[in-house]
């Protein structure tokens, strides 16, 4: 592992055992699993940041086994980390204190489809993918669409308010959540929300807990906005000899009053990693900007005024659409699997998704650029061009640069907000971000964060060690 322990408050050993006895007598042994292997599955998620091996992973198949967990964990003080699909990318999922671990990946049911509210009522279980395919069967769309749909879960989406390519056009998770059940530390039950398309009672508890990271609450239920599904749908492929030239295009697409569903972006350095794999990707390219676009009717023209916005005027190198539906598939399995294929070039990755306003995405980029050239750190940039939201992954093979690592991060940081921008589009601060909370965030801001923190979970037990900055970090 590559990013430690934070520096969080440890629970008794004593107090874990006799958590761990009352959880197996009232929960039943078949929820409550110590054994070795599965705890320590669960000790870390597809982040690089290390966690304690919890005492016990407690299964949750109903609201109630989530309550009760929580009003017993509470009782012996012994720390909870909330645990969907594990893959999170800045260690949320990571028991930074040990104790228990409470999976609700079992609460797993599509609960109601209403095509008349145009919404689903869902556990957080249920894999993300599975939720997109049951939708469309009854002719509607659930638009979020993370690059890991295919294994992560609605429970994990809320809780990083996570995003995707499609966000561009219709938004990130927290835009289609209407309401949630929720319980909290000591076992009590929330329902927040509503299934109407408007409602202003009371304070909007729902949007703050989207996106807290499992830090306030642990998720049992969501309802979920949904909207017609596009019976049309277009994608076409721009290859550019630089980036810069791949960021203009963006410009002129956004500027010429264009709303694609998806603007992807992939530098040099992604497509050899593409290439690497066996796409046939054009030598000659050292950029790619992948676009796709849906409606409700014939999207002729559209897709003309999108391969004209492409083409920049002739510069681009290539300019290609995909024939049908197995095309279109192939493309978005290949920018699908990035992540990936990426890792395959050295044997360390750390990977930030920051954004900035559309309009500095150039300088960003131009940014990544000085910053590798100042560090001396290998780097590839790929991400959700039309939305400003950029992967910026830092590559390298030995430990001694891992230093150098560690300050490219910190410039990036820095230059992100210097440009107006935020240090996580999508993925969440974790542990991973939460030392450069105070870049973005005042310390009353974060002071005022801290004391919700409090009203929800009083004793800090809930998911610590995420979020805001610790003390300091120590090795587990």
């Amino acid at each position: 592992m590559l990013l430690a322990c934070p520096d969080v408050p440890l629970p008794k050993e004593d107090a874990v055992a006799r958590c761990v006895a009352e959880l197996d007598r009232r929960l039943g042994p078949s929820k409550v699993d110590t054994r070795e292997a599965t705890r320590l599955s669960c000790a870390s998620d597809e982040s690089d940041a290390a966690g304690r091996t919890p005492a016990a992973v407690v299964h949750a198949e109903r609201t109630e086994d989530v309550a009760l967990a929580l009003e017993i964990a509470e009782r012996h003080d012994v720390p909870v980390t909330p645990r969907a699909g594990g893959t999170g990318r800045t260690g949320g999922a990571v028991p930074a204190a040990g104790g228990v671990v409470l999976s609700t990946a079992t609460l797993s049911r599509v609960l109601e489809i209403s095509r008349g509210d145009l919404l689903c009522v869902v556990e957080p279980g249920v894999v993300t993918a599975d939720l997109h395919e049951a939708v469309e069967r009854e002719g509607l769309f659930y638009p979020p669409d993370p690059n890991s749909l295919k294994t992560c879960m609605i429970g994990g989406n809320v809780a990083e308010n996570a995003g995707g390519p499609r966000a561009f056009k219709y938004g990130v998770t927290g835009a289609y959540v209407l309401g949630l059940e929720a319980c909290l530390m000591g076992g009590r039950v929330l329902s927040t929300g509503r299934r109407t398309v408007k409602g202003v009672t009371g304070y909007d508890v729902t949007s703050l807990l989207v996106g807290s990271e499992g830090t306030l609450a642990v998720f049992t239920k969501a309802t979920l906005r949904l909207v017609r599904k596009p019976p049309e749908i277009a994608t076409v492929l721009g290859l550019y000899h630089d980036v810069a030239a791949c960021a203009e295009a963006v410009q002129r697409i956004i500027g010429g009053g264009l709303v694609p569903r998806c603007l992807e972006l992939m530098d040099g350095r992604t497509l050899e990693a593409l290439r690497a794999q066996g796409a046939a990707v054009d030598p000659r390219a050292g950029a790619m900007l992948l676009a796709e676009i849906d409606g409700d009717g014939p999207l002729d023209d559209h897709l003309a005024r999108l391969g004209e916005a492409l083409e920049l005027g002739g510069r681009a190198l290539d300019v290609v659409a995909a024939q049908d539906a197995s095309q279109r598939a192939r493309l978005w399995e290949a920018r699908r699997q990035l992540s990936p294929a990426t890792r395959k070039l050295a044997k360390h990755k750390l990977s930030e998704d920051i954004v900035v306003p559309r309009t500095k995405l150039v300088e960003l980029l131009a940014e990544v650029d000085r910053i590798g050239a100042e560090t001396g750190v290998a780097y590839l940039t790929y991400g959700h061009a039309g939305d400003g939201n950029l992967h910026v992954n830092f590559l390298w093979n030995d430990d001694a640069e891992r230093e150098s690592v560690d300050r490219a991060i910190g410039l990036l940081m820095r230059a992100t907000v210097a440009l107006g921008g935020t240090l996580s589009g999508e993925h969440g601060i974790g542990i991973a971000k939460a030392e450069y909370l105070p870049l973005e965030q005042s310390s009353e801001l974060i002071a005022l964060q801290q004391d919700l923190k409090r009203v929800f979970d009083p004793r800090g037990l809930l998911n610590p060690g995420k979020i805001f900055p610790a003390g300091g970090h120590r090795s587990c």
